[in-house]
């Protein structure tokens, strides 16, 4: 059985590589040199004709990959795309710094940095002079701010937009791209299209783009804040806005498309026109494929038991189990609440960092006097939690960093991963022997880790102000449970050492929020 899931998973994984990289064919992709060194991307398609510049911005926490499905798209339709990462996140080695509350403070320094990828990009031989923006969630606010600096932008399209800098005619050619399920950033999207005409409605194109008037606001079906961007919808009416703000034909490139179009001929499906990158389904297949190889590997790990000398892990009777799981969880916020946790160079995770590390002591230290950890610390426990690591980082974590968002970290960043591992080993290792190494009744799975995660919640509710950014990570943290908890539970029960399992995916965990969060001098 074991080997017809690993030539399953191995399939899966070929083909959606295969579809994926697809994606990529026929475009050049290279290294764009910035002032500064900003690392960026350039994607163009073969040519010698000069085209319009779009640059393309990513959101709080991500970096170019995210952004890859407009990238591919633009770039196939003829654009010439740049794409990068801000100071402070993906592979950008210089934080973020300034007064996040400010206009004057981060806004503007991220406003320079993107005024620097477009100079660069402007300056490429084949850019033609003219350049549009591209940009989601914070980014939006700041490209629609660059937008209208020097020099200005003759299109810009806002993906789950938030911004105050909108007026009734700037930015120029103003396209709205909003998940259906982003309430807030829907009547956000609405308030900014009303500026122009009070009475417009979604899908609705008011203005002109010839003068620099057109304004748009789409409603991507069935997505939320990041899905939006992988949406066919959003895709699409990012290609064909840019199109008509550029008179250009998106079957070849050509300007011979009208000055400006109406709701009914954006709204069609072009049969000619340019493929679009739809990769959410394929990045999907990917990582199942990746996390189902897991469980034929980990069956190649020695077997537990008395028999091979572990000893089955101690199952809690019922009221220790709920004092270990409760107990943390209630007194790690209080605790944490009036303290200062400033430790690390990077914005929420050095609170983060201090809320795991004393949870997951207060967790090991009820485990350690009720005997639960008793025998879990044979010599084979250290190679197989590196094995668990080593295949949660390069394998599943090399897959996020092509397709997904920046895995790999820099330098810098490696205070950032050791001090958060110092926190997410010790509540990891907690969490393992709680849930005996996936052998303990599914209810019991569920409080000991619906119980961190409402700690968050409390920790947040607390101190909303500096801890806000948390609410953005809960997601994340949600799906490893999901994901590397199952694979967990695959180890602990094949070698009956749950310490192997929590110890590697700690290292796991602290390496996929430590390259995720920005990195911050204040």
């Amino acid at each position: 059985m074991r080997w017809i899931v690993a030539a399953l998973a191995v399939a899966a994984i070929a083909l959606s590589v295969w579809r994926l990289e697809a994606d990529r064919a026929g475009l050049d992709i290279a290294a764009l040199e910035v002032e500064g060194g900003t690392p960026a991307t350039l994607y163009l398609a073969p040519g010698t004709e000069p085209v319009p510049v779009v640059v393309i911005a990513h959101g709080f926490a991500g970096s170019r990959q995210l952004m890859e499905p407009f990238a591919l798209t633009l770039a196939q339709a003829g654009y010439l795309v740049a794409s990068f990462d801000f100071e402070g996140h993906g592979r950008n080695p210089r934080p973020m710094s300034g007064d996040v509350t400010t206009v004057q403070g981060t806004t503007q320094f991220l406003m320079d940095e993107t005024a620097r990828v477009a100079a660069a990009a402007l300056a490429h031989p084949r850019a033609d002079g003219r350049l549009a923006y591209l940009g989601h969630s914070m980014a939006s606010d700041i490209i629609v701010r660059q937008a209208q600096e020097d020099p200005p932008a003759d299109a810009v399209v806002a993906v789950s937009m938030f911004s105050r800098a909108v007026t009734a005619d700037a930015p120029a050619n103003l396209l709205v791209i909003v998940g259906d399920w982003e309430a807030r950033l829907k009547e956000e999207a609405l308030r900014a299209l009303h500026l122009a005409d009070a009475d417009a409605g979604a899908d609705e194109t008011v203005g002109s783009h010839a003068d620099g008037t057109a304004r748009r606001v789409v409603f991507s079906p069935a997505v939320e804040h990041v899905g939006v961007l992988y949406s066919a919808t959003s895709l699409r009416a990012a290609r064909d806005w840019l199109d008509a703000s550029f008179a250009r034909d998106a079957t070849d490139g050509a300007d011979t498309r009208p000055a400006s179009l109406g709701p009914a001929a954006l709204d069609a499906a072009a049969g000619g026109a340019t493929p679009v990158a739809l990769r959410g389904g394929w990045i999907v297949l990917l990582l199942v494929g990746v996390v189902a190889l897991g469980w034929p590997l980990a069956r190649l790990l020695p077997p537990g038991g008395p028999a091979n000398g572990v000893p089955r892990p101690v199952r809690l009777s019922r009221a220790r189990f709920w004092t270990v799981a409760l107990v943390p969880a209630l007194a790690v916020p209080l605790v944490l609440w009036p303290i200062e946790t400033a430790v690390l160079p990077v914005l929420v995770a050095d609170y983060l960092a201090v809320h795991f590390a004393l949870y997951g002591a207060l967790t090991l230290l009820f485990l350690a006097r009720w005997g639960v950890l008793r025998g879990q610390f044979p010599a084979r426990v250290w190679w197989i939690a590196l094995a668990v690591a080593v295949f949660g980082i390069a394998v599943f974590g090399g897959a996020l960093d092509r397709y997904v968002a920046s895995f790999w970290p820099h330098a810098g960043r490696a205070a950032v991963i050791a001090g958060l591992a110092v926190g997410t080993v010790a509540y990891m290792l907690g969490d393992a022997a709680l849930t005996e190494g996936g052998r303990a009744p599914f209810w019991r799975v569920l409080v000991a880790r619906g119980a961190f995660l409402a700690s968050l919640g409390a920790a947040v509710a607390l101190d909303f102000q500096s801890l806000f950014f948390l609410v953005i990570i809960l997601p994340v943290i949600v799906l490893f449970f999901l994901l590397f908890g199952m694979m967990a539970g695959w180890v602990g029960r094949r070698t009956g050492l749950p310490a192997a399992a929590g110890m590697g995916l700690g290292l796991v965990l602290a390496w996929a929020l430590g390259v995720t969060f920005p990195m911050f001098a204040a």
